[in-house]
């Protein structure tokens, strides 16, 4: 599995955890596109990067933390490609593969707690899409 990880400096100290955590137990290969401090920044501009990477089939996932995830959010689904979902439990991450086949991963760093968000991460990456009577209508995307 690759993924790509983008933020902005709402973000930054999470997307830091989450590429601890990444590292620390090897669970997958990913690449960090930013930012890489807490200086003032502009999330479009992450969003668009790894979307477009996701986009392309290069890479199978993309997660993408702001303050509270919902830039992020509006900005990666503009891409008629991704089907990224704001989640903030284990159940929205969980629900988000299984029934919307979600390949971006967007999270709140200001709103949801660390040890929330490395679970909502891990379940992400663990939980399967479904399909079935699901199937039909990401296909209306």
């Amino acid at each position: 599995m690759k993924i790509l990880i983008g933020c902005d400096h709402g973000g930054y100290e999470a997307k830091q955890q989450i590429v601890k955590w990444i590292t620390e137990n090897q669970i997958c290969s990913f690449i960090d596109c930013g930012t890489y401090t807490t200086e003032s920044c502009d999330y479009p501009d992450f969003a668009e990067r790894v979307c477009a990477d996701v986009a392309s089939g290069e890479y199978d996932y993309g997660i993408l933390i702001c303050g509270t995830g919902i830039g992020m959010s509006m900005a990666a689904n503009r891409n008629p490609k991704i089907r990224a979902g704001l989640c903030n439990s284990v159940a929205t991450a969980e629900l988000t593969r299984q029934h919307n086949d979600a390949n971006v991963l967007c999270l709140g760093a200001r709103v949801t707690p660390i040890d929330d968000i490395l679970a909502i991460v891990k379940t992400f990456l663990e939980t399967e899409f479904e399909g079935g009577r699901h199937e039909k209508r990401i296909k209306k995307f």
